[in-house]
C-alpha cells in the first residue's frame, strides 16, 4: 500500500517540532479548512487530512511509530481530545462558530455620538471673541428612568433565553463532528436583560431627544472655517459611557474696509500725485480706532506700512498681528480747467519718460 502524505509535511512543521508547535499549526490551519467556514473545491478534503496528520502527531505513542516506520496503522478519523468530540476542540480553540472567538457578551462602554452646529459671526466678534447660543437637538438619559429605560419603581430582568449573558448557543451534530454556533440572543440584542415594563416617557430606550439652546464663549481671533470643540455637550452614551462632543463650525462675514490673512489685516490707502509725491500724515481706521500714518515723499503705489500690534489677536492669547496699509496712488479720471493747467505746467518741467528702445 502507498505511504500517505507526510504528516509533518501536512501540518507544515518540522520533524523535531515540540507538541504545542504542533497544536498551534492544527488550530491555524483547521480554522482555515473547516468545511463551515471554508466553500472552495478541495477544502474539505484537506481538512480531514490535517485532522488525520493531527490525530498520529499529537498521540505520543502514534507518532513515534510513524517516526520509526512511517505510519500508524489506524483508521482515518476525528481524534478524541478529552473535549467530548471535535466540534468542542473548536469551540475550545475558537469560541465557536458563526461569531469566530466570541465570549460572553459585555456591555463596553461607549462614548456617545458627536455633534455639529453652525455660527455666523461679524468680522469684529470673529476679531475680539464674544459669547452666542447655539440651538441644538442631542440624546439624552430619559430624566424618568435615568437611562435604565424601565418604568420609575421597576428594574430590567435577566433575559431567560440566554441567562444574561447575551448570546445563544446552538449545538450542530455533522458528519465531521459535533459544531457550537454562537450567535447574539435574539430577544435582548446582546444586552443580557429584558424590560417587562418599560418607561413610559422614552419606551424603553432610556434615552429622549431634547432641544437644548448651547452658551458657546467664542475666543478671540476665530476664522471663517475654524470649528470649536464643546466637550461633552454631545448625545450621551452607551452603557456608562461619556457623551460626545458638540462641535461649532464658524462662518465670518467680510468687513468693507479689512481684508484678513492669517493674524494680519490689509487695508488698501487710496492717495493722490501730490500725497505721494511730496509726502503727508494720513489718519487711517484700524480695529481699535483711527491711527495716524506718515507718508514718506517719494511713495509708490503699492508700497506697504506695518503697524506692529493693530492685527487680530491670536487665537492662544499671545500678542496681535499687524495692519497692513497698501497705498494706492489713484490717477484722477477728470479734470477741471484749473488743474488741467497745473498738470500741463508740471509736465513741461518734469523729465520726460521714455522706454528703451534696444531691448
Amino acid at each position: 500500500m502507498a505511504l500517505k502524505q507526510d504528516y509533518y509535511e501536512v501540518l507544515g512543521v518540522p520533524r523535531h517540532a515540540s507538541d504545542e508547535a504542533i497544536k498551534r499549526a492544527f488550530r491555524k490551519l483547521a480554522f482555515q479548512y473547516h468545511p463551515d467556514r471554508n466553500r472552495e473545491p478541495g477544502a474539505e478534503e484537506k481538512f480531514k487530512e490535517i485532522n488525520e496528520a493531527y490525530q498520529v502527531l499529537s498521540d505520543p505513542e502514534k507518532r513515534r511509530r510513524y517516526d520509526h516506520y512511517g505510519r500508524a496503522d489506524i483508521e482515518g478519523g476525528f481524534p478524541d481530545f478529552g473535549f467530548g468530540g471535535l466540534g468542542d476542540v473548536f469551540e475550545s480553540f475558537f469560541g465557536g462558530f458563526g461569531t469566530p472567538f466570541a465570549r460572553t457578551a459585555q456591555r463596553v462602554p461607549q462614548k456617545g455620538d458627536n455633534l455639529q452646529s453652525h455660527l455666523t459671526l461679524s468680522f469684529k466678534e470673529a476679531v475680539f471673541g464674544c459669547s452666542k447660543e447655539v440651538e441644538i437637538q442631542r440624546i439624552e438619559f430619559c430624566p424618568s428612568c435615568h437611562g435604565i429605560g424601565s418604568e420609575p419603581g421597576t428594574n430590567p430582568e435577566t433575559c431567560p433565553d440566554c441567562r444574561g449573558t447575551g448570546q445563544v448557543r446552538r449545538v450542530q451534530q455533522s458528519i465531521f463532528g459535533r459544531f457550537t454556533h454562537i450567535t447574539t440572543c435574539s430577544r435582548c440584542g446582546g444586552s443580557g436583560t429584558v424590560i417587562n415594563n418599560p418607561c413610559s416617557q422614552c419606551r424603553g430606550r432610556g434615552r429622549i431627544k431634547v432641544k437644548r439652546r448651547i452658551r458657546v464663549d467664542i475666543p478671540a481671533g476665530v476664522d471663517d472655517g475654524q470649528q470649536l470643540r464643546m466637550e461633552g455637550e454631545g448625545n450621551a452614551g452607551l452603557y456608562g459611557g461619556p457623551p460626545g462632543d458638540l462641535y461649532v463650525l464658524f462662518s465670518v462675514k467680510p468687513h468693507n474696509l479689512f481684508h484678513r490673512d492669517g493674524s494680519d489685516i490689509l487695508y488698501e490707502l487710496p492717495i493722490n500725485f501730490a500725497q505721494a509725491a511730496l509726502g503727508d500724515e494720513i489718519r487711517v481706521p484700524s480695529l481699535d480706532g483711527r491711527v495716524d500714518l506718515k507718508i514718506p515723499p517719494g511713495t509708490r503705489s503699492g508700497k506697504i506700512f506695518r503697524l506692529k500690534g493693530k492685527g487680530i489677536p491670536h487665537i492662544d492669547g499671545k500678542g496681535r498681528g499687524d495692519l497692513l496699509v497698501k497705498v494706492d496712488v489713484v490717477t484722477p479720471q477728470r479734470l477741471d480747467k484749473n488743474q488741467r493747467r497745473l498738470f500741463e505746467e508740471l509736465a513741461k518741467i518734469l523729465p520726460r519718460i521714455e522706454p528703451p528702445l534696444d531691448v
